[in-house]
């Protein structure tokens, strides 16, 4: 059976304020299947987000224009918990949350070409707008705390709440020895909400950008990928979590360099073994329910 996809490449991002590489900043990893079946593979750590977005627009274009199929991996949420999109008063009747959602932030994320973001004072105008108060978003340097966002989390068991968690983040905490922090939240070890505000409009921007692209599940569905259900599409934009693998980086060597790079591997020898269709398939314990939700607003995680 012919792998899915010619081209891995998985990508850790970051929310850094400032150019910066190694230690805490963005990981590229490409792992390519030539015409002879040869893999090949490529190590990137761009210093800023808008090189990191080029690199990966020129790379995946180049590859797609060889009739290569492409994959990408993004290690951040890649949407938001369902009712984010109605709680900011978004148009919803007409357009899927989700793709709501990513024109929003494309639209009102401030940041420069040296990595200067103003995360920050998003997250507090989008609390502003869902709730009045420092909810649902959390998580900021105590001096940038203001009415709309605070240093702690607040009430998620509150009525009316949106939920601290996704369906997907659930699932990995019940399926794997792995702990996803929550898309609110914006600072500490292990947090995704920044990565996730800054990160987003890359996707979209390559979405939009890149030919025959699509954003899984929200436009791919949420069965099992094949060589048919992929005919007309050159490259698919998916959400990973890399610490769904066992990762012990050698001497010398950095995480999250070794993850994408790890991970790039075990899902090629999935496709190589005709196994990687079916982790894109959204398992069968979610309800009819719960799958509307996902698909048209929260996304899913691929981990096998």
């Amino acid at each position: 059976m012919r792998p899915l996809f010619d081209a891995y490449i998985m990508v850790d991002w970051s929310a850094a304020s400032k150019p910066v590489t190694g230690v805490n900043s963005i990981w590229i990893g490409s792992l390519t299947r030539d015409v002879d079946a040869a893999l090949h593979y490529e190590s990137d750590n761009p210093a800023t987000r808008d090189e990191a977005e080029g690199r990966l627009y020129d790379r995946t274009a180049d590859l797609i224009q060889r009739g290569l199929k492409v994959l990408i991996g993004f290690d951040f949420a890649v949407g938001y918990p369902a009712g984010t999109a109605a709680a900011l008063g978004l148009e919803t009747h007409s357009i899927a949350p989700w793709k709501a959602m990513h024109a929003y932030l494309t639209e009102r994320i401030e940041h420069a070409p040296d990595n200067a973001n103003a995360r920050f004072n998003l997250a507090a105008d989008m609390n502003a707008a869902m709730t009045a108060s420092p909810h649902p978003f959390w998580g900021v340097p105590a001096a940038r705390s203001r009415s709309t966002l605070s240093v702690k989390k607040g009430n998620f068991s509150q009525p009316g709440s949106l939920a601290e968690h996704r369906r997907a983040e659930a699932w990995i905490r019940a399926s794997f020895d792995a702990y996803p922090k929550s898309v609110w939240q914006l600072l500490g070890v292990g947090a995704v909400g920044s990565q996730s505000l800054l990160g987003i409009p890359t996707v979209s921007y390559l979405r939009s950008h890149l030919r025959n692209t699509q954003i899984w599940p929200f436009e791919t569905g949420g069965g099992e990928l094949t060589s048919k259900s992929l005919e007309n599409t050159a490259c698919v934009l998916a959400e990973i979590y890399p610490s769904t693998l066992k990762i012990t980086p050698e001497t010398g060597e950095i995480l999250d360099q070794e993850q994408v790079r790890l991970l790039a591997k075990h899902i090629e020898s999935l496709d190589s073994a005709g196994n990687l269709g079916a982790a894109f398939k959204i398992p069968n314990s979610i309800s009819d329910r719960e799958l509307h939700k996902i698909l048209g607003e929260e996304g899913w995680i691929l981990a096998k």
